[in-house]
């Protein structure tokens, strides 16, 4: 079965109808007043990156009468602003894996916005060696610029919708 991806609950919504069979990763930040929409809508979850959003996604999914998979979001660059810290993955781990309505495979990370190859690869492998901490088969690091870098690390699956679909549009601002 082919799998997708998409960052926006708003967008997945217009999108699905058309879409042919596949299962359905949500990449975008979990929002908590979006869970049971999201719990409705994907097969799994990439990006859960606190415990609040995880409660909520596991109350969604349990109303929705499934067990949803998810990955632990970490943050694994020096810049982002949304992910676990390393240091707390297991902490959260374990609130993931006392949740009725979730089953956690693995952990995705977001390189560091930057050029360095190096720094890029420190990152993934980083993101690795919690994934070994924490347990899991699944290692979500990599994109259109750093798959590379993920592959090196041990990535098992890459996210590479801009190199098959172009960059996404700009969005309009509001004035």
């Amino acid at each position: 079965m082919a799998d997708i991806g998409e960052s926006y609950l708003q967008e997945a919504l217009r999108k699905i109808p058309s879409l042919p069979q596949a299962r359905k990763h949500f990449v975008g930040h979990l929002q908590t007043n979006k869970a049971k929409a999201i719990a409705a809508q994907f097969d799994v979850v990439q990006s859960v990156d606190r415990a609040a959003a995880g409660i909520a996604l596991s109350k969604a999914a349990v109303e929705a009468g499934k067990t949803l998979p998810v990955l632990l979001q970490l943050n694994v660059s020096p810049v982002e602003r949304l992910g676990c810290p390393t240091a707390r993955a297991e902490e959260l781990a374990e609130v993931l894996r006392g949740q009725p309505g979730l089953r956690l495979e693995g952990v995705m990370a977001i390189g560091p916005l930057t050029l360095d190859r190096d720094e890029i690869l420190r990152a993934f492998e980083l993101a690795a060696k919690t994934l070994t901490r924490i347990g899991g088969s699944t290692l979500s690091v990599g994109m259109s610029g750093d798959w590379r870098e993920a592959l090196r690390a041990g990535s098992t699956m890459l996210r590479i919708g801009e190199a098959l679909f172009g960059p996404r549009a700009a969005k309009e601002i509001a004035r």
